[in-house]
This record gives C-alpha cells, structure tokens and sequence, in this order.
C-alpha cells in the first residue's frame, strides 16, 4: 500500500478515536453512494456529523482542511441525502473536517465543526 494512503488511514483511525472519545457514536466508515465517499458518518444526540478527513504531512502548501472541493462537498451532501432517507432519520445534519498535520512523528488534529460555512 503506498505511504500515503496508510497515513490516510491512520488519520481516520485517529479521528474516530477522538469523536468517540468526545461522545459521538460512529455510524458509518467510508460509506459509499454512487461516486462519493463519506470518510465518517458519526451521531451526537440529534447531530449526525458528516466528517471528512485529510491528513497532510505538511502545511506548506495549505492546512489540510482546504484541499476539499466543491466537488466534494456536492458528492457529501448527495451521499448524506440518500444515507438519511434509506436509515429514515429525523436529525439535524452537520459538514465537519477532522484535519490532521502528522509532521516529526507527531500527529495534531483539528475538529472543524460546521467547516463547509469556514471557506
């Protein structure tokens, strides 16, 4: 697997880490609609938190939260529109970014809620 997928990886496992820890249940990993890619779908009382996850080695170019696109967004919000209506949910929906700067051996994150208002 190349280097940069196993560190996506680390950063998902490390996000999920960190929602659990702050009280949210994880629903969904990846979940897939047509040709999106929800990283983590998670559920804290009548939030259901639509996360997505980058994790860059550097911020040299940019924080990690500013390389989702609109693009993007377009396929989250149309994944999340079918994952609510085939699970026939009553919640309220909220767009986080869970970036993650693994530089020195280090790992720092940032839970951006509501992260799609902030661009």
């Amino acid at each position: 697997m190349a280097t940069h997928n196993e560190l996506g990886i680390e950063g998902e496992k490390l996000a999920v880490s960190h929602l659990t820890k702050n009280g949210y249940t994880v629903l969904e990993t990846n979940y897939r609609f047509q040709k999106a890619e929800v990283d983590i779908i998670a559920q804290k009382a009548n939030i259901l938190a639509v996360v997505e996850v980058k994790t860059r080695t550097s911020a040299d170019f940019g924080n990690p939260e500013e390389f989702v696109s609109k693009k993007k967004i377009q396929l989250l919000v149309k994944a999340v529109d079918f994952y609510i209506t085939e699970n026939d949910l009553d919640v309220e929906v909220r767009f986080d970014v869970i970036a993650i700067l693994a530089q020195n051996g280090n790992m720092s994150l940032n839970h951006i809620k509501d992260a799609f208002y902030h661009f």
